[in-house]
């Protein structure tokens, strides 16, 4: 019933600001000619410019952003409900800025370099053959996401929950078991590796 409550509250707020449902936009540089700030749902964003953009306030429910460049996008505030990015360069975005509230993103082949995803809850979210490198999970909530062919070089993963988190195909992640929980967690034979680094062993 709660839940119910607040979706329809969420639509109450919604209307009370600009609101697009179903568009579609296309080919937009939006760092030229900007973008009304409103509540954006199952809209489509495909092959747009948000370089340097500032969407803080913003709504974004289920809405889809492909080949899209939303480097140094601000995000204070902004609410990202069940959004999915594909082949998108989102380089250096602070998503602990975002407003948290049923925070739900996934990611398909996107370049999230030295992105901060500091204290976020992110269970069961997928990461698909991103570039994760340098991106910080810091006390990050990852409980049951996977990490599908993904390149975790320099990520750091301190007080992160990283339980039933699958590693399995990740590649160049160093993780401190003793700094993270990791129970459950699933890992490679050839990924053990990136578990011993604190350690300075040699694994052959």
């Amino acid at each position: 019933m709660s839940m119910q409550v607040n979706n329809i509250n969420l639509k109450i707020i919604s209307y009370m600001t600009p609101f697009f449902e179903d568009e579609k936009f296309e080919g937009i540089d939006f760092e030229i000619s900007g973008i009304e700030k409103g509540t954006y749902e199952s809209c489509s964003f495909i092959n747009c410019n948000f370089s340097n953009v500032n969407l803080s306030g913003f709504t974004f429910l289920e809405c889809d952003f492909i080949c899209c460049n939303l480097s140094s996008v601000k995000l204070g505030g902004t609410a990202l409900r069940e959004v999915r990015f594909k082949e998108c360069k989102m380089l250096g975005l602070h998503f602990d800025d975002c407003n948290h509230f049923i925070f739900s993103v996934a990611f398909d082949g996107c370049n999230l370099q030295l992105c901060s995803f500091y204290q976020v809850k992110l269970k069961k979210t997928i990461f698909n053959q991103c570039n994760l490198s340098e991106v910080d999970f810091t006390e990050t909530d990852l409980t049951n996401s996977t990490f599908k062919n993904c390149n975790l070089a320099g990520a750091t993963f301190t007080n992160a929950n990283l339980e039933r988190v699958d590693f399995r195909s990740a590649f160049n992640y160093s993780i401190n078991p003793e700094l993270n929980r990791i129970k459950k967690a699933r890992f490679s034979h050839l990924g053990v590796a990136g578990l011993l680094h604190k350690y300075d062993i040699v694994v052959e």
